[in-house]
């Protein structure tokens, strides 16, 4: 098979992937548009073919790849697509129904990843392995997982806010995620959990840790390290608006800073994810001095 009949084979297999997994797409869309905690979706696919982009310049293509394991993914891929569409279509339940999107658009991704193994061999695929996982993203996490997260991300949240609060002096009594001041009572709400900003964030981590690391327990430290972070900034965040609310303007607590702040204590987590990546590189960069004969 030659080169451009495998780009052929490649563009008519995700062209059919359009066609099959159509409904599934437009609710995800959908999805990542009206919730806060998708958003993220929304940036997986010109994030992956960028990334494709620049690792394909090192990309090896068998001109004459074994199709077997290709086809026995798309055939998995199909089946899976199937059963989420038709088998548990019939069901009317919310949580079912995020169960089918999520098994969806899981097998819409393994059909493309099936897809580069079928049309350009193991090769490529192992060289594209990282954007080609990255792909999974897309994959909506269901609520009874979500809410677990979002639960965490509120303790999380909550705790550090109260070590800050203690760290600069101010008496706090924390009850899970309720937070008493001498004069205020602060409750880290769902909608304070800062779900978005917190899974933007560990996006960045994981495409700043493969631009720039090599080794995988620096970027496994990169990626883990964006997890509490998270929880850091938000906590951050709860203390400046509770201290510029109780010392400065109460108008704080409910104002635009309240609602629309979150960019600023975002910035601020991802320099330190910068920082921490800087002092990473570092490390990995430092090459051990020739002996000399």
């Amino acid at each position: 098979m030659t080169t451009r009949n495998q780009a052929l084979a490649f563009g008519f297999l995700c062209a059919v992937s359009i066609l099959f997994w159509w409904h599934s797409l437009i609710i995800t869309l959908g999805l990542a548009l009206a919730n806060d905690a998708y958003t993220h979706i929304l940036l997986i696919l010109p994030l992956g073919a960028a990334l494709i982009y620049l690792d394909s310049k090192e990309l090896h293509i068998d001109p004459q790849p074994a199709p077997r394991g290709g086809a026995a993914l798309l055939a998995l891929a199909l089946l899976i697509g199937c059963y989420a569409k038709w088998r548990m279509g019939a069901a009317t339940d919310a949580a079912t129904n995020d169960v089918r999107l999520s098994l969806s658009m899981f097998a819409l991704v393994t059909w493309w990843i099936a897809s580069v193994v079928f049309c350009f061999g193991l090769r490529a695929f192992r060289s594209l392995l990282f954007p080609l996982c990255f792909l999974f993203l897309i994959v909506p996490v269901p609520d009874v997982v979500l809410n677990v997260i979002v639960e965490s991300l509120q303790y999380g949240s909550a705790w550090m806010a109260a070590l800050l609060f203690r760290v600069i002096g101010e008496p706090v009594q924390r009850d899970g995620i309720l937070l008493s001041l001498a004069n205020l009572d602060l409750e880290v709400a769902k909608e304070c959990s800062s779900i978005r900003s917190s899974c933007l964030l560990v996006v960045t981590a994981i495409v700043l840790a493969h631009l720039f690391l090599r080794s995988w327990w620096r970027k496994a430290l990169l990626i883990a390290a964006a997890i509490p972070l998270s929880a850091a900034k938000n906590g951050l965040r709860i203390v400046t608006i509770g201290e510029l609310g109780t010392r400065v303007d109460p108008g704080f607590l409910n104002g635009k800073f309240h609602h629309d702040g979150g960019i600023v204590f975002f910035g601020i987590a991802v320099v330190a994810v910068g920082a921490l990546l800087w002092m990473l590189r570092k490390t990995e960069l430092r090459m051990p001095l020739p002996r000399s004969s």
